[in-house]
């Protein structure tokens, strides 16, 4: 495959996207989470960016990939149309970073990142899949990069800047 083959994909936040060997897909994470799934001998993989575990009263209508459960949920449903048996995917699981480390003993936005990545890790137990890399927790934001073609995902945790 050619380098200019290669197809590249933003992950907004509340999105996810499943393609084969063909796809690099990135992301920018705070205190929202990614997670990967990634089947080696089929080379299909799946990438979500939720942006909290999930929804608070009444669930109704069309799955949501913002919440993490209904993400994973639609992940789950688009490899398994291709094919693809989830539990024999690898996970790997990135983000829920504080991003407001100074106002973490007087806000409640510093667990968010928390509950998001611990939820993730109860979410793919839940479903029999195995967990083999995490970078979770942590200040600041994290780039993420998955090659769907080798299934390597690169984080680069960046710490906040002081505004003191």
């Amino acid at each position: 495959m050619k380098s200019t083959d290669q197809v590249i994909v933003f992950l907004n936040p509340g999105e996810y996207f499943v393609g084969d060997a063909r796809h690099r897909i990135r992301t920018l994470l705070g205190s929202c989470v990614s997670i990967t799934l990634w089947h080696p001998l089929q080379r299909i993989g799946a990438m979500s960016h939720f942006l909290l575990s999930e929804r608070s009263g009444k669930v109704g209508g069309p799955l949501d990939a913002r919440y993490g459960k209904e993400a994973l949920g639609l992940m789950l449903m688009e490899l398994t149309r291709r094919g693809v048996d989830p539990r024999a995917c690898q996970a790997k699981i990135f983000g829920g970073g504080d991003m407001f480390p100074q106002h973490s003993g007087t806000a409640n936005a510093s667990q968010v990142g928390r509950k998001n990545g611990e939820a993730a890790r109860r979410l793919l137990e839940a479903q029999g899949i195995s967990v083999i890399s995490e970078s979770l927790f942590g200040q600041g934001h994290r780039k993420i990069l998955f090659d769907v073609s080798s299934g390597h995902v690169w984080a680069r945790q960046v710490k906040p800047v002081d505004a003191t």
